[in-house]
């Protein structure tokens, strides 16, 4: 369950130590393609998510679903917008979904295709948005939203509504909620036992005496 205290203690953890914890927690890989990463800032994003899924079309068609999650998502959720054969050389988030997803409070957004309007969003809102990449064409006409608050796959995993979405410079995690307590703790301890280990090379002037007493790298 993902409880206040379990969604603030994700701001200060290490996004490695995050996957590193996910790998042993849930037995499987945790975070995003490379690819994916913040194009606005390098400010951390922490927050469930609301999801919803972009399909093609030829029609001229706004993202009537990413726009109702935008409006009625409880505040501090992440937008998770992914994509089911639509072109992904488009933008699925620009300057006004930015601005509706600021007003509401909410964590940012998490796409499976480009972003537009970046300086709009960097100068007004400083709002984090995670993409693979940057593009200034619209998806009207291209790709329509099509199902709401169902299981995505953005950057290679799937998440759920609900799933706490974690991502920063170093790139972006997903941890089930059922294991978000679990996985917090053992986050918490490779944290603790990284800068132990890093404390002892540098009085030691030895990697290898911190890797032997440690066995971390």
């Amino acid at each position: 369950m993902l409880t206040p205290e379990i969604i603030e203690g994700f701001r200060s953890v290490a996004i490695a130590s995050v996957a590193d914890a996910i790998d042993k927690v849930a037995g499987r890989r945790g975070y995003l393609h490379h690819k994916v990463k913040n194009q606005i800032n390098q400010k951390r994003m922490v927050g469930p998510a609301v999801t919803t899924l972009h399909a093609p079309t030829h029609e001229f068609l706004p993202p009537s679903k990413a726009l109702d999650l935008i409006e009625d998502s409880a505040p501090g959720s992440v937008i998770v917008i992914g994509c089911a054969g639509a072109d992904d050389d488009v933008a699925f988030w620009g300057g006004i979904m930015t601005a509706g997803a600021f007003a509401m409070g909410h964590a940012g957004a998490l796409l499976g295709a480009g972003v537009r309007d970046i300086q709009e969003i960097q100068r007004d809102y400083d709002l984090p948005v995670f993409a693979p990449h940057v593009s200034p064409g619209t998806s009207l006409g291209r790709t329509a939203t099509i199902a709401a608050n169902i299981p995505v796959t953005v950057g290679g995993i799937v998440i759920h509504p609900g799933d706490l979405v974690v991502g920063d410079v170093d790139g972006v995690c997903i941890i089930r909620p059922e294991h978000a307590a679990a996985v917090l703790q053992m986050a918490r301890e490779i944290d603790a036992r990284e800068a132990e280990q890093a404390r002892l090379i540098v009085e030691t002037k030895s990697l290898k005496q911190g890797l032997a007493k440690y066995g971390r790298i």
